[in-house]
């Protein structure tokens, strides 16, 4: 190994032990290549520490959609602000991945109705 890949493994391990995985998916879109994942606050990190694993692309997507929650104004209650952000940012994640689930499972339908029965299924 010459400096520059040394270099680049250490980069690796740092970034991986940062994910706590060796093996770091986008939870959106499955990326893979671990230069391009990092961390989202899933309430934003105003609201909580609870993080999910997303490449930079599907951060900044879900980030801008944050920014069209309503802010917590002072006096509020904390807490169910803190709640209440987690739950909308859960809920972004979800409706990123239930359309896609949803038109998978249509796809396999219509395939399973153009297929003939394999003998010995029926």
């Amino acid at each position: 190994m010459n400096s520059n890949q040394i270099t680049q493994e250490a980069r690796k391990q740092r970034r991986l032990e940062k994910l706590g995985t060796n093996e770091p998916r986008c939870g959106l879109c499955g990326e893979h290549r671990w230069q391009t994942l990092e961390e989202r606050h899933v309430a934003g990190a105003a609201y909580g520490d609870d993080t999910v694993i997303l490449c930079r692309n599907c951060h900044r997507v879900k980030s801008d959609e944050q920014q069209d929650r309503p802010q917590t104004k002072p006096g509020s209650d904390l807490t169910l602000s803190a709640v209440g952000h987690f739950l909308l940012g859960l809920a972004d994640l979800l409706r990123s991945i239930i359309e896609p689930l949803a038109a998978f499972g249509r796809s396999l339908l219509k395939m399973a109705t153009q297929s003939p029965i394999r003998s010995g299924e029926a």
